[in-house]
């Protein structure tokens, strides 16, 4: 017989959400046949790519779950704790948990091509003066 209500409410582990909601989204995306071995084989990827970035999806999620649901305690602060970590971050070079080392080598290759662009521009327009130029000088030397 079971009982229809109960007091006892279960705490799900920070980060383990995360991982379910990762594993489902790509299961939705992919719609493979075999669903478990399709999960062993995520997670069997999940852990490599944690063991060579050093990066966990799951205690990312769960420092931004905490962020999120406790963001009235970041809020309340204390004048002189936010002094101490103001001063703390002008110190050190902050890190971001959200950028991945693949998502950092997009960014830099993605500005190296703009930066690539630029020069590029650049060295077009001072052509272009330099021919309006001749033009100019062409066109005064005619007049003479």
């Amino acid at each position: 017989m079971s009982i229809p209500f109960s007091n006892t409410h279960y705490r799900i582990p920070q980060g383990f959400g995360n991982l379910l909601e990762g594993l489902t989204r790509e299961i939705l995306r992919q719609q493979p046949e075999n669903i478990p071995s399709f999960a062993a084989a995520y997670f069997e990827d999940l852990l490599e790519k944690r063991e060579k970035t050093n990066f966990d999806p799951a205690e990312w999620g769960s420092k931004v779950d905490d962020r999120f649901y406790n963001n009235h305690a970041f809020k309340e602060q204390e004048p002189a704790e936010k002094e101490k970590s103001q001063a703390s971050e002008k110190v050190e070079t902050p890190v971001t948990a959200l950028d991945s080392p693949d998502e950092n080598k997009e960014k830099e290759e993605l500005a190296a091509v703009k930066i690539q662009a630029l020069f590029r521009g650049h060295l077009a327009r001072e052509e272009v003066k330099k021919m309006k130029q001749e033009e100019l000088e062409e066109k005064t030397q005619e007049d003479n």
